[in-house]
């Protein structure tokens, strides 16, 4: 049986690590650079803006450019996609006093909740388990909260650099000093075209990365400072649809069981939501972990399956897709956060430090609090008195003293337990929960998503024809994600060429937006991987399974409004 692992890309960290290069006089300096427009990345920016208000002196001290952003997407909001049904503490941690929900562009908050175990036609309800209890919390579009954040940060002070794409990390003596951006402007070979333009050295006494799923500078950091966790992260890939439908949802839905298999040979673990976005759309999304081992294993045509189930069918009838889009989540909680949260200049947060909680289904507001709390960090950088050292290694001991490391150490077995199958997998969780993470039992250690040995089951077989109206092909799918790509750039993929068949097949199958196809076979019986690297909507799913994903030029990629 082949692994993914058995094919490393060709790709190495240290290319994406370098001292400054453009001469001094050329290079930007900002005070504190943040890359990412997540809710990370974001909440920090909003943090360090009342902080400077509140403190001038030490305003004065982080130069002209007090606070530096940068998003490779479009705009802010281009590429957050989420459920997103969101735990509303993080947010009024960060707003204060007077702070109201409502204002805020939201669906509104969580006033009932439903659980499905399918079959292939009939499903049963059950009472929700007490980590997908959702009273209490609110319902969002993250693509629409992230430019409402963006909004404020800019208000605070912010200088938010979209369509701008981190490239390299620049290290001087030890030390993080800001980053490289991506050149623009090159054709597919590499070469300069008539509207090329260079990269640049953004230099900063302090950079956060808040670069979200699958972050290409949190990877290189994390292996440039030794700060991986105790155990390799490990990852779900998430595919969504939004739909204008004809009649309202008055409730979440979370569903279990089929269209994924519960033997343990097979590794399916995962499930579906449905979120009523107002009362003319719906958001329907399912989530698999990539740890799986079918190489016909497809996310995409699994949520097409999952549509035509007699009980998902009634929601969406007479319904319009409007929406599609893609994302890695990262689960492997507790036991794979980076073993310390900062390094000399340099300070991770949010998703691309894994802070996930699996069994909740929620990481948005850990994502909001570590940006505020690496905003308070970096902050006391500059403040007289502090060294930097000092300053940021706080962010740790803020980090361990938050709700953030209490919830992630509750539930810091659950999402192991299911390598056990879907049904072993339940009782180890259940018992876990009951005891609020004391009992610790079943777990197995976690194994790099690349390292699963792959087998064959004609899984394809029951996947649904696309008819256009509900179901759907992955190359319209990528059109309605808005793709921004060109066609002619680099090639921002990495991966072995050379394959065999299996490993190939399942890349093909993974992507859903058809990036990868199985090409001509070779005289030693591996296949050549054909790459159509426009296609891709940066989900992350190739890193987890065996590739590497880099920036592509600042702009590309999708570009999301509702999701």
């Amino acid at each position: 049986m082949s692994r993914p692992s058995n094919f490393p890309p060709p790709f190495n960290g240290a290319d994406f690590v370098s001292p400054p290069t453009d001469p001094a006089d050329e290079r930007i300096e900002v005070g504190v650079l943040i890359v990412g427009a997540g809710p990370a990345g974001l909440a920090c920016a909003i943090r360090l803006g009342q902080l400077l208000e509140s403190d001038p002196e030490t305003a004065e001290r982080m130069g002209e450019v007090p606070v530096a952003l940068l998003e490779k997407g479009k705009q802010p909001g281009s590429h957050l996609l989420s459920g997103a049904v969101v735990n509303p503490r993080a947010l009024r941690r960060l707003f204060g006093d007077g702070f109201r929900m409502q204002d805020l562009p939201n669906y509104g908050e969580v006033h009932g909740e439903a659980v499905y175990v399918l079959t292939k036609r009939n499903a049963l309800r059950i009472p929700p388990p007490p980590p997908m209890k959702n009273h209490g919390n609110w319902i969002f579009s993250l693509s629409q909260l992230g430019r409402y954040l963006a909004e404020k940060a800019e208000e605070g002070g912010t200088m938010i650099l979209p369509e701008t794409a981190a490239q390299k990390l620049l290290v001087d003596h030890g030390r993080v000093v800001g980053v490289r951006t991506g050149d623009k402007g090159k054709g597919r070979e590499g070469q300069e075209l008539p509207n090329f333009e260079p990269g640049s050295d953004l230099i900063a006494k302090v950079t956060v990365l808040g670069e979200g799923t699958q972050g290409h500078l949190t990877g290189v950091a994390l292996d440039r400072f030794g700060l991986r966790g105790n155990e390799p992260q490990v990852w779900e890939l998430g595919v969504k649809e939004v739909w204008k439908v004809a009649k309202p949802l008055k409730s979440i839905v979370h569903t279990m069981g089929w269209p994924l298999r519960a033997g343990k040979k097979y590794r399916e673990f995962g499930g579906s939501f449905i979120y009523p976005l107002g009362d003319d759309m719906v958001t329907i999304g399912l989530v698999v972990g990539l740890d799986y081992r079918d190489s016909e294993l497809s996310v995409h045509d699994l949520l097409q399956e999952l549509k035509t189930h007699p009980k998902i069918r009634t929601i969406l009838e007479g319904g319009e897709r409007v929406e599609w889009g893609a994302k890695t989540i990262p689960s492997g909680g507790f036991h794979s956060l980076p073993r310390k949260l900062h390094a000399p200049g340099l300070l991770l947060c949010g998703d691309g430090a894994g802070m996930v909680n699996i069994p909740r289904l929620k990481g948005v507001h850990y994502a909001i609090e570590s940006g505020r709390l690496a905003a308070e960090a970096a902050f006391r950088a500059f403040q007289r008195g502090e060294t930097p050292a000092t300053a940021l290694a706080s962010y740790d001991d803020a980090i361990r003293e938050s709700f953030i490391w209490k919830d992630l150490k509750e539930v810091r077995d659950m999402r192991q337990v299911f390598q056990r199958g879907f049904f072993m997998g339940g009782a180890f969780a259940s018992a876990m929960t009951i005891s609020k993470g004391r009992a610790s039992v079943g777990k197995k250690e976690a194994e790099p998503d690349a390292d699963a040995p792959l087998l064959t089951t004609n899984r394809a077989a029951s996947y649904p024809a696309p008819d256009g109206k509900l179901t759907f092909d992955k190359l319209s799918s990528v059109f309605a994600s808005g793709n921004k790509t060109r066609d002619d750039q680099p090639n921002h993929i990495r991966i072995e060429r050379k394959v065999a068949a299996d490993v190939a097949r399942m890349w093909a199958a993974m992507c859903p937006a058809h990036v990868y196809e199985v090409g001509a076979e070779g005289d030693d019986g591996t296949v050549t991987v054909e790459i159509a690297p426009s296609n891709c909507v940066q989900c992350g799913a190739i890193t987890a399974k065996g590739g590497r994903l880099t920036p592509p030029e600042g702009g590309s990629g999708p570009e999301y409004t509702r999701t």
